[in-house]
């Protein structure tokens, strides 16, 4: 069969399912892993390690207690979850050339509750390994800034987080987190919009870009020291800082070949400092009863965060001329320190009366920094709405649809421009790059969801030239594709 007709029958497969009336957790790149459901009593008897069955004690993992291997960690306050996330995905028109790729995930995380070890109240300790196989679509193709799968990364297997998490004051009012950290399961997260496959529902556009190494977020992590204080119910402030550079002596090469195995703990990368603000209703311990759907909720975040490594100009050098300028020294202005603000919102729109699991929420995300001469990217902005159990009788399935949007600041730009006018050539003046996604999560079995998304990119790249087609953009690309999410 054609490559063009599988790839249709990709949508086919998406209306099909959503036409018929189509859980796992919400998936993105990859999820915050739920921490309390891991550690529940119950955990390794009858429940799969995301803490639920389908409501006739059938695990919610396809290995169950992984004969007693599960009960008997338990024992010994340790939990463990595995989750394969395999992903075909592929662009029907548009992009450098059309084709499908196929990418891959693999994620183990064990973590021992102290208090259930051996009496100690309230601490945590977390190790992750990953391991990433298959190809990256968005790499070969699409070439676009806002890649179309949030799990693709180089092939590797490699160690993620490993930190100790301890709960301190009454009622755990404060909590204090050391170790190897990926930000992107903390900061800047919208609930709602982990939901989606884009990667910039995950880890936001403005940081991919503009941070060493793209930041301390998936598949990367960093050593650092996070601080989570809740003074008050409904109100938390998170703070946190770390190695601001998750690469040893970075030379500028693929981050993620320069930390293969994820076995460097650099230090000497500058510091990164985070804080976040995060309102939240309904707080802690407050019940909302079904059918009052004058309850309904929300959390709104605000934060910024501040880099100390020295950032390179994006249009000039030391002397102040054009990069692009013959005369240049090639040698980019540097400029010390970078920093960014951002806010997020999830808020639940409405609830069914009669059914308290039918919701209907919507999300948002902006981020920007004035900083706009040492950065790429000088903002973007997430937006989407979510609908929990869209049709009768799928109390866990997703529909979403959101948005996503970059913008190529106006010095890299001018730098386009000066290229052109030095070299007399066509060259693409890069500006934005925006794209939709459509998806639906449907649970298939208590242990497998299966995730046909559509993704339409416009302006690839901000406006790229097409390496293969003289003095012309990249077109538009329409991406199809299919997501498994299975829980072992």
């Amino acid at each position: 069969m054609p490559l063009t007709n599988r790839l249709m029958v990709l949508g086919t497969i998406f209306i099909a399912l959503a036409s018929a009336g189509l859980s796992l957790e919400a998936i993105a790149a990859p999820p915050p892993i739920n921490i309390s459901a891991m550690n529940d009593d119950n955990y390794a008897s009858s429940k799969g390690f995301w803490g639920f069955t389908d409501g006739i004690n059938r695990s919610s993992a396809l290995l169950g207690d992984m004969w007693g291997l599960r009960t008997d960690l338990s024992k010994h306050g340790i939990s463990l979850a595995i989750l394969e996330t395999s992903e075909y995905m592929g662009n029907v028109n548009g992009g450098v050339k059309q084709s499908a790729a196929y990418d891959g995930l693999t994620q183990i995380v064990a973590q021992m509750d102290t208090n259930r070890a051996f009496g100690h109240y309230g601490g945590l300790a977390n190790v992750s390994v990953l391991n990433l196989h298959g190809n990256n679509l968005s790499a070969q193709n699409l070439y676009t800034l806002q890649t179309a799968s949030g799990i693709v990364g180089d092939q590797a297997t490699r160690l993620w987080e490993i930190w100790y998490d301890q709960k301190f004051l009454d009622e755990d009012r404060l909590s204090v987190r050391v170790g190897q950290q990926s930000l992107d399961q903390e900061f800047m997260v919208s609930t709602n919009a982990l939901y989606f496959i884009n990667t910039m529902f995950g880890w936001p556009m403005l940081p991919s870009a503009n941070m060493p190494s793209g930041g301390p977020a998936y598949p990367l992590s960093a050593l650092g020291v996070r601080f989570n204080v809740r003074p008050v119910d409904g109100f938390n402030l998170l703070v946190g800082a770390f190695n601001g550079d998750p690469v040893k002596n970075n030379n500028g090469s693929d981050p993620q070949l320069q930390n293969r195995y994820g076995t460097s703990f650099p230090t000497n990368g500058g510091q990164l400092y985070i804080a976040e603000a995060q309102f939240s209703y309904p707080t802690l311990g407050s019940m909302v009863e079904p059918g009052q759907t004058k309850s309904l909720g929300y959390t709104y975040k605000i934060g910024a965060w501040y880099n100390t490594n020295n950032f390179s100009n994006m249009a000039v050098d030391t002397n102040g001329l054009s990069l692009a300028d013959p005369n240049s020294n090639g040698n980019p202005l540097q400029h010390q320190g970078n920093y960014a603000w951002y806010a997020v919102a999830d808020q639940l729109i409405w609830r069914d009366d009669k059914d308290p699991n039918r919701t209907v929420g919507i999300f948002g995300r902006v981020m920007g920094t004035p900083l706009k001469a040492y950065n790429l990217i000088d903002f973007s902005a997430n937006i989407g709405a979510v609908m929990h159990s869209p049709f009768k009788n799928r109390p866990a399935d997703t529909l979403g649809l959101g948005v996503g949007y970059a913008h190529v600041s106006n010095q890299v730009a001018q730098l386009d421009q000066n290229t052109a006018n030095f070299t007399n050539t066509f060259t693409s003046i890069r500006n934005s790059e925006t794209f939709v996604e459509l998806t639906y999560q449907y649970q298939w079995k208590p242990w497998i969801q299966i995730q046909p998304d559509i993704q339409y990119a416009m302006n690839p790249g901000g406006g790229l030239a097409n390496p293969n087609i003289p003095n012309s953009k990249i077109k538009n690309e329409l991406i199809l594709g299919i997501r498994t999410n299975i829980s072992f």
